[in-house]
């Protein structure tokens, strides 16, 4: 197994991309590989999203603020056995839905969440090594990370393997359904005000439309363990 690169503070890896492109398999075996924690990102604002309910982003900044201040995130274990948890608890499968991944685009444009959930995100870096992937980790959220890394493909390859992904869960979901939300949530990161989507300074951008997720790990692989 590869050795994590020596580190006097902890190590920060990220993973950038749109949705489908396959950051959450490759950054958990990643960490996996790496022997640390995976951050799943995404899954806070999803989090975030399933548990304050449709419509949350149109609430003022105060009320907001105020839910907010009753979320905890913490990690537990490492690679894929990592946990994210929400006030000492495990995240429920909802959500991972297509509607809650909507329900959390809306919500990631609102500055209150955003704040916040840079804040908690920070904080998890600053004690524990991690593998972090979601939209802005390597451009906002960590622009000190020694490795980063912007994972992208075409939208109808992300679709068909967001629906290989779903079918697998037994939650199977049309082509063009699946297209549309994705091409929607495309929209809404590539466009928003507040730290929009795009490949952070000195990122290796990596094209995954051809290549298989072990030749994905490789190519992130041979860059992490190749500058130790």
């Amino acid at each position: 197994m590869p050795s994590a690169p020596r580190t006097a503070s902890p190590l920060i890896v990220t993973l950038d991309g749109p949705a489908g492109v396959g950051k959450s398999s490759i950054a958990s075996r990643l960490a996996g590989e790496l022997g640390i924690a995976f951050l799943d990102t995404g899954a806070m604002f999803r989090a975030a999203a399933y548990t304050l309910g449709e419509g949350a982003w149109d609430w003022t900044q105060g009320i907001l603020q105020q839910k907010l201040g009753d979320f905890e995130f913490s990690l537990r274990g490492s690679g894929k056995d990592t946990e994210l948890l929400l006030n000492g608890q495990p995240l429920p499968g909802d959500i991972r839905t297509e509607q809650t991944g909507l329900w959390a685009s809306q919500l990631a444009v609102v500055p209150s969440v955003r704040a916040y959930m840079k804040m908690a995100q920070i904080f998890l870096g600053q004690t524990t090594s991690l593998v972090a992937e979601g939209r802005d980790m390597g451009s906002v959220v960590f622009p000190g990370a020694q490795f980063k890394f912007f994972l992208d493909a075409e939208p109808e390859e992300r679709a068909r393997r967001r629906c290989r992904q779903l079918e697998a869960q037994g939650k199977p979901a049309p082509l063009a359904e699946t297209l549309a939300a994705i091409t929607q949530r495309d929209h809404q990161d590539r466009t928003r005000s507040i730290a929009p989507m795009k490949p952070a300074e000195g990122a290796v951008v990596v094209d995954t439309t051809h290549i298989t997720e072990n030749e994905v790990l490789e190519k992130v692989l041979a860059v992490v363990c190749g500058q130790r």
